[in-house]
């Protein structure tokens, strides 16, 4: 049992009640872990401001990375969000599984990316270099590593900030278990 609650508008600061509004117009809600983060007044806007940065990726190229880095942090929750948003854009719950193991048997470009971000957050960084060398093969550049690198660090956050909380799940729950074996 989490001893931490999630908060509501009223109980936040009114910066952060700010933030609600925007995210209450941009996705309908505000979700438990956006929610958690404001039990600081700053943390939000610090996490958002991350989030909402430019990218060279594409939305699912995202989501690759995210659902592979969620999963090796066995983070439940970002794995229910990342789960819906890769659906959202296009994913299939068989092709999900398969990212989240760290592969893409279905696109090589992506494949590379996902053995890439698997392999930074089991190694913490240290990259094997024939995954390194592979990503740049599939067409990707120093820059796609650096903003990778950045993608990695902010659903860690979201991660580790769950994995410290144990909030509810406000998204369709999936299993941390439900998972291919890994490569």
């Amino acid at each position: 049992m989490s001893t931490f609650n999630v908060p509501t508008k009223n109980e936040v600061s009114e910066n952060n009640q700010a933030i609600f509004n925007q995210l209450e117009k941009g996705l309908g809600f505000v979700p438990n872990l956006y929610a958690t983060f404001a039990h600081s007044e700053t943390a939000l806007a610090n996490f958002l401001a991350i989030g909402n940065g430019k990218t060279s990726f594409s939305a699912k190229e995202k989501e690759v990375i995210n659902l592979a880095v969620s999963q090796v942090n066995e983070c439940v929750y970002c794995l229910s969000a990342h789960t819906a948003i890769g659906k959202m854009n296009g994913f299939t719950e068989d092709q999900i599984l398969e990212l989240r193991a760290g592969t893409a048997s279905f696109d090589t470009k992506l494949d590379a990316l996902a053995k890439f971000a698997r392999n930074i957050a089991l190694n913490r960084g240290a990259t094997d270099q024939v995954i390194l060398e592979n990503l740049f093969e599939q067409g990707y550049t120093k820059g796609n590593v650096a903003d990778a690198v950045i993608l990695v660090g902010e659903i860690t956050i979201t991660n580790y900030l769950h994995r410290t909380t144990e909030v509810a799940v406000d998204f369709p729950a999936v299993e941390v278990s439900d998972i291919l074996e890994t490569v």
